[in-house]
This record gives structure tokens, sequence and C-alpha cells, in this order.
């Protein structure tokens, strides 16, 4: 048996290899492949071969054992607002509702410049390569300054992190009957201008793209229905997503049905949304014939187990969305109201929260959840060639460490035991085909000179706050 050419990295005798999650695709591929004893050869930061033990393995530039460790394609982040880590567990909120904690944050927030932009997300992104992320969307909504999303792009790409921010926007100010104060939101034509600028100038819709931008007005409460409209016609002109906060919270409900006379998931067809372009964070609570909806359109959803919980005001119905064929992706959310930013934190509270909402026989799986993570988060973000380790596909994984006290007595379910038997953390990340985190450790030399700054600027935020 020939062996195969040389690559650039090999991934070799791991435990157990999952190559792809869930059912068989529409276009023909198998699902559900896992391969105990497995390898991962990658070139120019493309998976180039997959083979098990019995199998010839190529030589590598660099080799990585993973003995006796899991090995999964890289989680997929659909939701996040990583500026957010600035603030996190600050007490004058911690309590609040959803409403009283953004009302009591937005004055902090207002203070976000450049600096604290590409600090807060190159520091949020190498948090989340911990977790075992390897993509990651980012919904920055507050502009109090402008190229803020350019900042966190800078970070993104010194890091060599595959980067999905979203451009978002306010515009209803309090004086209009939005709930943001007038300090941090902008003029509806500076918001579509910016937009257009950031798609033109970073935009990659290239198959393996390591930058793409998308639309994402905050919510209906702070932004006017023109902006919504104007939003969805922008990005169908450029062919890129649109994102938003969608039937979050009850008192969304009552906004909708006093300002636009109908309830969320209507006022979200109502300016042009309802379709396979958006993905929605959260949607807590849409009724049976809104879910229905959602997926005749293909509207895929960013699940957000820690923030539900810590925030309480209820949970996606996971399970039934699935059922009906919703892309449904997972999310961490802002970092001050989860405040930790691990995917892999989130797939296990996915799978508790869920079997406790709809018991051990109709609960996700390990392996469902898994699925949510990769395969499921790749469709929200319209990346299908993401979230899996088949040959072709960029070569995105996690070698995940768990201690051996945690995994003792584990022996017939190496996928079940890495989400109930943790925790877990990345021991080996690789991003198109660059190890950054290697035995547990970000290579990232910047690192400590950006926590440093991240230091001085969440001190200075908070105690101006006090």
């Amino acid at each position: 048996m020939n062996r195969p050419a040389p690559a650039d990295l090999l991934v070799k005798d791991a435990g157990h290899l999952v190559v792809a999650t869930g059912p068989a695709s529409d276009d023909g591929e198998e699902g559900g492949i896992e391969v105990p004893g497995g390898w991962v050869a990658v070139r120019d930061g493309t998976v180039c071969a997959v083979g098990g033990p019995a199998d010839p393995v190529p030589d590598a530039a660099r080799v990585v054992s993973a003995a006796g460790r899991l090995v999964t394609p890289g989680l997929v982040n659909t939701h996040h607002h990583i500026y957010q880590n600035l603030t996190r567990s600050f007490a004058p909120v911690v309590n609040g509702t959803l409403f009283t904690w953004l009302t009591g944050l937005y004055p902090v927030w207002a203070r976000l410049d450049e600096e604290a932009a590409e600090v807060s997300a190159y520091v949020g992104l190498a948090e989340l390569l911990l977790g075992g992320c390897t993509s990651s969307t980012d919904h920055l909504y507050v502009h109090p300054r402008p190229n803020l999303i350019d900042a966190e792009i800078r970070a993104a790409r010194a890091i060599g992190f595959r980067f999905h921010p979203t451009r978002g926007s306010m515009t209803r100010g309090r004086r209009d009957g939005g709930l943001p104060p007038d300090s941090v939101v902008q003029p509806p034509d500076a918001v579509l201008e910016d937009s257009e600028r950031l798609i033109r100038t970073y935009h990659d819709p290239s198959p393996g793209s390591m930058l793409r931008i998308a639309l994402a007005p905050c919510s209906p409460f702070s932004v006017t229905e023109e902006v919504m409209r104007d939003t969805a016609a922008l990005a169908e002109t450029h062919d890129v997503r649109l994102h938003t906060h969608l039937a979050e919270d009850h008192d969304e409900d009552a906004y909708c049905l006093e300002t636009y006379g109908c309830r969320p998931v209507e006022y979200f067809e109502r300016v042009g949304w309802g379709s396979d372009r958006a993905w929605v964070a959260h949607c807590v609570y849409p009724n049976d014939d809104e879910l229905a909806r959602l997926a005749a359109w293909g509207t895929g959803v960013a699940h957000c187990p820690s923030s539900n919980m810590l925030i309480a005001h209820g949970t996606a119905r996971v399970t039934r969305m699935r059922e009906l064929g919703l892309p449904v992706g997972l999310g961490c959310d802002g970092s001050a109201s989860t405040d930790a930013a691990s995917l892999w934190l989130e797939a296990r509270a996915a799978l508790t929260l869920s079997r406790f909402v709809n018991g051990p026989g109709a609960g996700l799986t390990s392996r469902d959840v898994l699925d949510v993570a990769t395969r499921g988060s790749a469709r929200c973000l319209g990346r299908p060639e993401l979230g899996t380790l088949r040959v072709g596909s960029p070569a995105d994984l996690v070698v995940w460490h768990m201690d051996d006290v945690a995994l003792a007595g584990a022996h017939t379910d190496p996928v079940e035991a890495w989400l109930r038997c943790g925790p877990a953390r990345a021991h080996t990340t690789v991003v198109n085909g660059r190890v950054l985190v290697d035995g547990g450790e970000l290579a990232l030399p910047a690192l400590p000179d950006m926590l440093a700054a991240h230091r001085r600027i969440s001190r200075a935020w908070q105690h101006a706050a006090d």
C-alpha cells in the first residue's frame, strides 16, 4: 500500500477521532464518521488525508500525538459580544433582568474605542481557542466611535483565527422610544455606509475564507423598521448574511406588539428577514406556528444555554427546532452575561439543560450537542465546509485534554465521556492548519501584553462607573 504524500501537520494515534457528526448530508456525504485510533493529515491549511490505525501514515513536517485523546472538528461559535469581557461579573447588574442588565451596562460600554475593541477581541479569541473554538462570529452593536470592527479584525488576523465579525447597530435611542442611551446609537445612514465599507474592504466569500462580514442590527427594540429593511436589502446586494437577536424575552413580545402591532417573528418577516440568509440569537419564545415558519425559511438559531440560565428568561426548544430542520448552532453570548467564553462549557450546558427540560429519553445526547456545535453552527454561518474533518475541509480541529481523574472509569463511549466527565480543555487547537494551542497552552506571544492592556482598560471602565 502506497504511503500518502507528505503533509505539513499530522495528528496521529487518536484515542478516538470524530471525522463528521450527524446524519448524512443532502449532497450525499456520509455522516456520523468516527475512527478509533485515527489520524488526520494537513497540507496548506486543508485536511489532505484521514485514516485509521491500519492505514499508512504520511510523513509530516510536524507531528502531534493525540494518544488516548478525543479529536474532533473545531467548534464554531455563532453568537458572541466579545467586548463585554471588559465588564465581566459587573456587580451592579449581575442579578438584574435582561433589560435592567442592559440599561446598567450601556453607559459603561459607551467608553468603547479602537484600543478596547482590539484588546478585548484578542483576549476573547484566545479564550475561545482554549475551549476548542476555531471559528467565531462576534456581534458588535455598540459603536460610540468609528472603526471598531476594523480593530477586532486586526486582533483576529494577528492570532490567525477564523473570524466572522458582524456589523451590529443601534439607531433607536431613549428619546425615540428605544432602550439604549442616545450616546451609543448612530444615524441610519452612518450604519449603512459603514456596513458597505466593511463588506467591500474585508469580506472574503471564497471557500475556506478566514474572514467574512455579516450585518447585524441589534434587536427589534434598538433599531428602526427602516434600518431592518435597508440592512436586509444591503445584505442581498452583497450576498452576505444577516444576524440579530429575536424572540429573546417576554418584554420583547410586549415591545413589538405595542410598537409594530405584531409579534417579533411576524415583524422579522415583515422587514424582509425571513430567509436562509439570516440566523438569530436565542429565539426563546416563538410559538409553534412561528417555529414552523422559521424552519420553512431556513433561518438558523444560535443557542446560548449558559446565558439563558444566568439571565433566567427561558431557553430555546432545541430538540423541536432540530426536528423541524432548523439549523441550530451553539453560542457563548456576551462575556458579561455568561462570564465565560468556552464552547466546551456551552456544549455541556446544552446537554444538561436539554435533559433537564425534556427528560433523559427526549433530551440531546453528547453526539447531538457535538453536531450542534460543529455542523449545525457551520450551517448558521453559511459555511458548510466547516465543522468536519473530511478530506478537502479547512484544517480546524481540536485534540481534547481531559483529566485522568475525571475520566477514571469512563471506558465505553469517548464522546459521551467528553461532555459528561469534564471539565475538558483543548490540548491542541489547530486553525487553518496552524497550531494555536499547544500542550494546553496558547501559542500567542503577544498575549501577556494584551492581558496587561485589558486589565488597565477594564479597571478604568469599572472605576469610572462607581
